[in-house]
């Protein structure tokens, strides 16, 4: 398969929206020969933060000599670090390769009469192909929405089923409620299995003490971690016997992902016999990096961009820019998906701005339009501004931060690789001094 009938059959699959069952990646991996019963598999689902349990958790594991694979969407920046072993993703003539066999395969399915893949599931079976052959001793794997009915869930028996924060997000997929949101992520759990949970909303909770329970696995809920101190270069903490971990992530949120993560790898040592020796560990964490997460892309303003695209996860980027930007000038970036709650990010979140930008993240169906949201923004604040670009944007965001502001983009996740390129392509170049 070439680049050029990879994107126009990607094109065609998209189209395709979700499916909410398994009847298709069911069919596809049978007639892969079920690489997914040949891996032992971490399963992460949650609302907000399990892409950075994922990461702490696969980076520690490949820095303890262990072959790791690790599968967790929506891509940042490029759609094959989706699909990465020990860090690296998967080369681009061998991405096209697989995805070339897996065509032909939904190809064989149609004519079949079957319904052609999702492009998740088609990602999905990719990564368990991938990872098979690849001859991975572990993998870490991500939830795509949901739990029960996602097209991770194929998998029958992990070693491990861990949560990170549950929250109300995709509701019209996964329920009204708390409770029904954490039942249908709880699906993930299987019988037997250890389950592994950062600190949960008391309903959240309840569900998965239930959940384990019926399918008689071992619950370990982490502990609030001890936060020793949070600054530009990342957090201090401590978690049980792990003492004084250095973690490069920002964000005070991040300390209780990293208790789960640690937690994650305690359960591999006591219960599974893997040998991960503390120091490797705390290097690994210390030198993580994980793209979208309160992340800094650029200095003088300083820049950062964030993936908080529903209520909780605003909640916690507000706590955050509260923690680290006393009495700085604040820019916002924002851009959101039609079908998110919009308005309570919005809520969360204007306080602290001294001035918003809307814009409508590109090439994607179901985002916002800039000046739609932009009027939604100005109903909390009077300096509300929509852009026609990403470039724009950037542009005014730089301007009016000064050398001194802050800028923090936030909102979708799809448009924050394209936002980042347009930074590091050199466009970020302050011109109120002449050009200097």
């Amino acid at each position: 398969m070439t680049e050029k009938e990879w994107t126009e059959y990607k094109t065609k699959i998209q189209a395709l929206g979700s499916r909410m069952d398994l009847i298709g990646i069911r069919a596809l991996c049978h007639r892969l020969e079920n690489p997914q019963e040949a891996l032992k598999i971490i399963h992460i689902a949650g609302t907000n933060g399990k892409g950075s349990i994922l990461a702490m958790v696969s980076s520690a594991l490949s820095a303890c000599g262990y072959k790791t694979g690790r599968y967790s969407s929506p891509a940042v920046f490029d759609e094959r670090e989706q699909f990465s072993v020990n860090g690296r993703p998967i080369g681009k003539k061998l991405f096209l390769e697989y995805a070339g066999r897996l065509r032909s395969v939904c190809e064989e399915m149609e004519a079949e009469g079957l319904s052609h893949p999702t492009l998740f599931e088609f990602e999905t079976a990719l990564a368990f192909l991938y990872f098979k052959e690849q001859k991975c001793h572990t993998v870490v794997l991500e939830t795509g929405m949901g739990g029960e009915t996602d097209a991770t869930n194929l998998i029958t028996a992990p070693m491990i089923a861990a949560f990170a924060s549950i929250s109300m997000d995709h509701m019209a997929f996964l329920g009204d409620t708390l409770e029904q949101i954490a039942t249908v992520k709880a699906g993930i759990i299987k019988e037997g299995c250890h389950v592994v949970s950062v600190s949960q909303d008391p309903e959240a909770e309840a569900v998965l003490i239930r959940e384990a329970a019926k399918k008689h696995a071992k619950l370990h809920l982490a502990e609030e971690p001890k936060v020793l101190s949070a600054g530009s270069k990342g957090i201090r903490f401590s978690y049980k016997g792990h003492k004084d971990i250095r973690l490069s992530l920002r964000g005070l949120y991040q300390a209780a992902n990293g208790a789960a993560a640690l937690e994650i790898l305690d359960c591999l040592q006591e219960h599974f016999g893997y040998v991960l020796p503390d120091e490797r560990i705390r290097k690994s964490l210390e030198q993580l990096t994980w793209p979208g997460r309160f992340e800094q892309i650029a200095k003088k303003p300083d820049f950062y961009i964030d993936g908080a695209h529903n209520e909780a996860a605003a909640k916690v980027l507000s706590q955050t820019i509260r923690f680290y930007f006393t009495n700085k000038k604040i820019i916002y970036i924002m851009g959101v998906l039609q079908d998110k709650e919009y308005q309570k990010i919005i809520l969360e979140t204007y306080i602290h701005a001294d001035n918003i930008i809307a814009i409508k993240p590109p090439h994607n169906a179901r985002a916002k339009d800039a000046y739609e949201l932009a009027k939604e923004a100005a109903l909390y604040h009077n300096r509300v501004t929509s852009a026609d670009s990403l470039e724009e944007a950037v542009e005014m965001a730089n301007l009016l931060a000064g050398r001194d502001g802050i800028i923090v983009a936030f909102g979708s996740l799809s448009y924050l690789g394209a936002l980042k390129k347009i930074v590091d392509n050199g466009k970020w170049t302050r011109r109120d001094s002449h050009g200097k």
